[in-house]
């Protein structure tokens, strides 16, 4: 399983393997390798348009000299992956009649719905 990110180019649907960060103050725009984690100020690009990037008029343009790679997958990715499949697979559970009088001790019971589980706020 690779990365879900995509290229934030608009209308492309290519996997993203480098990040566009901008310097406003030294006004340069820094092109690397695919951040870890997805920030708000920055920009995730596929390798056509990292590689094919301009700057304003007066700017300048700092960029990855080798290869963009996409990154390969995380532990996380793999358990979070596993752990849909585990989901998907467990019988959805009965939900027993209601009856007139409930135990107001307990905490209502969760139930699910297609691939949601219903979790009760904790006060």
């Amino acid at each position: 399983m690779r990365s879900s990110r995509r290229c934030s180019r608009n209308g492309c649907p290519r996997q993203a393997v480098a990040t566009l960060t901008y310097v406003y103050n030294e006004s340069t725009a820094v092109i690397g390798p695919l951040a870890a984690f997805a920030e708000p100020h920055t920009y995730d690009l596929c390798e056509p348009h990292a590689r094919n990037l301009t700057a304003p008029r007066g700017w300048d343009v700092v960029r990855h000299e080798g290869e963009f790679e996409p990154p390969p997958p995380t532990t996380d990715d793999l358990v979070a992956l596993a752990e849909a499949v585990r989901e998907a697979a467990r019988p959805a559970p009965r939900v027993p009649q209601e009856t007139s009088h409930q135990d107001q001790s307990q905490p209502p019971q969760t139930g699910r719905r297609g691939h949601l589980r219903v979790i009760p706020p904790t006060h």
